[in-house]
């Protein structure tokens, strides 16, 4: 009896998001790519994943669960209070790190094409680097909200917080993950302009961040030479340049309408990576430019919402969710962009996937996450569901950006 009753209880505490609570063009958007996502995975994986497992939908059926189990995380993450994770800020800083190192640990971390990225679960393997971004933008979010007035006063206030960012940037770059390096760096800039962090103080720490990156290219004669062969792939298009060169040729036999969803020939075993990095090319090839298009048109779309959701949470001094907010909108579209510039010869390979559309478990359940979160922050902003208390504003003195 006393079990139903609290099952009761909690059933009447849940919290469902429906259209008059959270945003439905976000819902509708990330539905529309998500699904579209599982097409070209299923599309673009066929010839590799026959020819790994003998089943042609194998890897389709995989991204399937991880979609279906990204749901279920994602309602209970709409359910947690952004107040809660305010508080855990430290907490997360922590886990994040935790994450970081554990893919050092033999047994454990798990090395795939070179990178030891992966923490081996079993059945799948989950990469460190995605939650770990997750729980280190709502670290920073934390940071600046309860330390707003020392951050715009004094240099040491932005320091503080880069200490331990950089630290797990270290890491990151160990592994190496040198994508979600720029996305996480990238990400706590912005938070820190909009927070009000001074200009002067953004420069420098962006000059030293720049020059960092470029020492790493410099130091190294092989990733001097990945780095530079993205500029004329047709050079060497057998070894350095071949598969930005195979995915040039996917695109570029897109045309206008595409060849047809399912009759790419890239994907038969002539470009690497067609179902995770580089599964752009195929809908490109399959869908030609206007799919191509309609895509770009609906992660600008996604990110308008985004931006939306956090420019309503600053208006009612909702300081933490708007940051987190901006800080995971800009994740997804810094994200998308570099994949599909990666994709189009715009940038050198980064290894990082498609938001919600390439296969990965840990990357597609993560964007579950955070897209849950953002739903949450939206409910909480419109009053559909018991919001914390707001965080008052702290007096900034005379001459300090807001």
């Amino acid at each position: 009896m006393f079990g139903l009753i609290k099952l009761r209880e909690w059933r009447e505490r849940l919290i469902l998001p429906t259209p008059d609570r959270v945003d439905p063009m976000l819902l509708t958007v990330a539905a529309l790519i998500l699904f579209w996502g599982l097409i070209m995975v299923a599309s673009a994986s066929v010839a590799v994943a026959e020819r790994h497992t003998g089943m042609p939908f194998h890897y389709f059926y995989r991204q399937l669960v991880f979609a279906l189990f990204g749901l279920g995380v994602a309602f209970v993450v709409f359910q947690v209070p952004i107040k809660t994770w305010e508080d855990s800020g430290f907490s997360l800083l922590v886990f994040a790190m935790l994450m970081l190192l554990i893919v050092f640990i033999p047994g454990i971390g798990r090395e795939v094409n070179g990178a030891q990225r992966w923490i081996d679960l079993g059945p799948v393997n989950l990469q460190a680097s995605e939650p770990a971004r997750f729980c280190l933008v709502m670290y920073l979010a934390s940071y600046v909200v309860r330390r707003r007035v020392e951050l715009s006063l004094d240099f040491k206030g932005m320091v503080k917080p880069m200490i331990p960012l950089s630290l797990a940037c270290a890491l990151m770059l160990l592994e190496p993950d040198y994508g979600a390096v720029v996305i996480l760096m990238a990400v706590s800039l912005m938070i820190l302009f909009l927070a009000g962090a001074r200009i002067l103080h953004l420069s420098v720490l962006f000059g030293v961040a720049c020059s960092g990156l470029v020492y790493l290219a410099l130091s190294s004669p092989y990733r001097l030479r990945r780095l530079v062969s993205f500029t004329n792939p047709w050079e060497d298009p057998y070894d350095s340049g071949f598969q930005l060169s195979q995915a040039l040729i996917a695109i570029g036999r897109g045309e206008w309408f595409g060849v047809g969803l399912g009759n790419s020939v890239q994907k038969l075993l002539y470009l690497p990576e067609t179902h995770t990095d580089f599964v752009y090319a195929v809908l490109a090839e399959e869908t030609g430019l206007f799919g191509s298009l309609l895509l770009i048109g609906l992660f600008v779309l996604l990110m308008w919402r985004g931006f939306d959701i956090a420019g309503r949470a600053l208006v009612r001094e909702q300081y933490f969710g708007a940051y987190v907010c901006y800080g995971f909108t800009a994740w997804i579209g810094l994200q998308a962009f570099v994949n599909l510039a990666v994709n189009m010869g715009l940038l050198p390979t980064k290894g990082l996937t498609l938001p919600l559309m390439s296969y990965g478990g840990s990357s597609l359940v993560v964007m579950f996450m955070v897209l849950a979160v953002m739903l949450r922050i939206d409910a909480e902003s419109r009053g559909a569901v018991a919001d914390s208390k707001p965080v008052e504003r702290p007096h900034l003195p005379q001459g300090a950006r807001a």
